[in-house]
């Protein structure tokens, strides 16, 4: 398995990557010549194996010469997301003891808030395409360095923090097994052969980098020799016409896209031409039954999901044929084993609802500069738990219900919200929608239901009565939200969640009977 140093001497001109948008091409050459450079910078600049820096940028060419230079130079870089404001972003920056921080010019506001907050914890800030106050240029900087190997190159891996869907988002550290930077990483090892990629592989990925799947199935590719597309931004159509003009061969996606390519009229969908994906893969987050069917009806039996976090517990894989025949399964256990568990630890039968957990596991994680948290994600008998709930059925398939943290308990019935939204999102006029509990008098909870029309038009109380009546059709009434409101756009990420706990605290005064 090459490194991408190694692809840079026997294919020089090969792309590594290209960018969809601007068809900006970056060959093996290039990329080893300026991951080179970059690795001399850091040193330049006093980083020594083991530091960690900070990359807040969109999707560019840079992101990944800064990835290879950080992992040829030792460090750990923690990528941010580019929604995250001032306070956030500090946060990540001051937990993980951040030595320098990179940011790009159409960041410039947020990176001269960060910059500001610092109080000088913060070494070194820089900035790619563009200039601000108190950042130094990294593309000018980077010009000044030669672009022989370092001396003394280290093995560099990414630390990414969790999604802060339900709280503070964490630092997931699992630290390198070797110091080589040949060495093969981890996933290239557990998927990349499963999953056909190699040097005949053209990878798509519509999403943001600073994303744990699109980065490291993105750096795994380049490091197997393939070449990757990269989406600056997603957008359905265009994600279409990436796959037919650069020939895509394996893509990978979350649900949410799922959910926007097929609300496309059936013209534009059928305007362009997918023959050449061998596979499709999707993860992150629940993708509703409906949904999956109709991507396999247009697309194929091509479609892969897998199930896992970035703490790395444990992970499921289900393919076309074996989810056909287990509809709305995320697979079998494929890295260590699925315990479905109550409250007191006990293990469940095949069939009843409990904490997901995972054993047989030999590596481990820890929570950065968190012990406390890391101790709770494991239970008495070493098993780590994902903080979802779901089961097993009695071929091993295990099915998730939701998140631990948004099952919503009215009047004593658990009702979990994923259920709820993945029906309401396959109504046409809807476009996104989150479901979770308010206070009730009453009750304890009531389901309120938060709803992102495809047509801000329909936001009106005769739609709301509609789908209201629309769902009560298909679930039991305890099921169907009491309330409705519109938004015009909900807090979902890049990566396909739901950052659920901004509605919950704006909602968490309500009190409706």
């Amino acid at each position: 398995m090459p490194h991408p140093s190694i692809t840079a001497e026997l294919a020089p001109d090969k792309p590594a990557y290209i960018l969809a948008g601007s068809g900006e091409v970056v060959t093996y050459g290039q990329l080893d010549r300026r991951s080179n450079q970059a690795a001399h910078l850091f040193r330049s600049l006093g980083l020594k194996t083991g530091d960690h820096i900070g990359i807040m940028m969109y999707n560019c060419r840079q992101f990944l010469e800064i990835c290879w230079g950080a992992q040829r130079a030792g460090l750990v870089y923690t990528p941010i997301s580019t929604h995250l404001k001032k306070a956030e972003s500090l946060y990540i920056l001051n937990d993980c003891n951040a030595k320098a921080f990179i940011s790009c010019g159409a960041l410039a506001g947020v990176a001269e808030e960060v910059l500001e907050g610092s109080h000088k914890k913060v070494d070194h800030f820089l900035m790619v395409d563009g200039e601000s106050v108190g950042y130094q240029s990294w593309d000018k900087l980077l010009e000044t360095q030669v672009s022989s190997r370092i001396s003394d190159e280290s093995y560099g891996v990414s630390m990414l923090y969790s999604s802060g869907t339900t709280g503070k988002p964490k630092g997931v550290f699992i630290p390198p097994k070797t110091t080589d930077v040949h060495a093969p990483d981890d996933l290239s090892i557990t998927v990349g052969d499963q999953f056909g990629f190699g040097g005949e592989a053209v990878y798509l990925t519509p999403a943001p980098l600073y994303h744990a799947a699109p980065l490291r199935y993105t750096m795994m590719n380049i490091y197997l020799g393939g070449t990757c597309v990269i989406m600056e931004s997603f957008d359905p159509e265009k994600a279409l016409q990436a796959i037919e003009r650069y020939r895509v061969t394996h893509s990978q996606w979350v649900p949410i896209m799922f959910v926007r390519m097929l609300k496309l009229s059936e013209e534009i969908r059928s305007r362009y031409d997918m023959s050449s994906m061998k596979l499709v893969i999707h993860a992150a987050a629940p993708c509703p039954v409906e949904i999956k069917e109709k991507m396999i009806d247009w697309w194929g039996e091509i479609i892969i999901e897998y199930y896992a976090a970035s703490e790395d517990v444990g992970a499921t894989l289900i393919n076309s044929r074996d989810w056909l025949t287990h509809r709305g399964s995320v697979g079998k256990a494929f890295i260590g084993k699925v315990r479905i568990c109550d409250e007191d630890g006990n293990e469940l039968a095949f069939g009843e609802v409990g904490n997901i957990y995972f054993s047989d596991k030999e590596d481990k994680f820890d929570y950065h500069n968190d012990p406390e948290k890391t101790a709770e994600v494991f239970n008495s008998k070493g098993w780590a738990t994902s903080g979802d709930v779901g089961y097993l059925d009695q071929d091993g398939f295990l099915y998730l219900t939701d998140r631990k943290n948004f099952m919503i308990i009215s009047g004593g019935v658990n009702i979990y919200p994923q259920e709820i939204e993945n029906l309401m999102i396959t109504h046409d006029k809807v476009a996104d929608v989150a479901v979770f509990g308010i206070p009730h008098a009453e009750f304890g909870e009531s389901v309120q239901a938060v709803v992102q029309p495809m047509n801000m038009n329909d936001a009106t109380e005769a739609f709301s009565e509609e789908l209201l009546s629309w769902v009560r059709q298909r679930l039991s009434s305890v099921k169907t939200p009491r309330h409705l409101d519109f938004t015009d756009q909900l807090p979902r990420m890049d990566n396909g969640k739901l950052y659920k706990r901004f509605l919950v605290e704006e909602y968490k005064n309500s009190s409706l009977i």
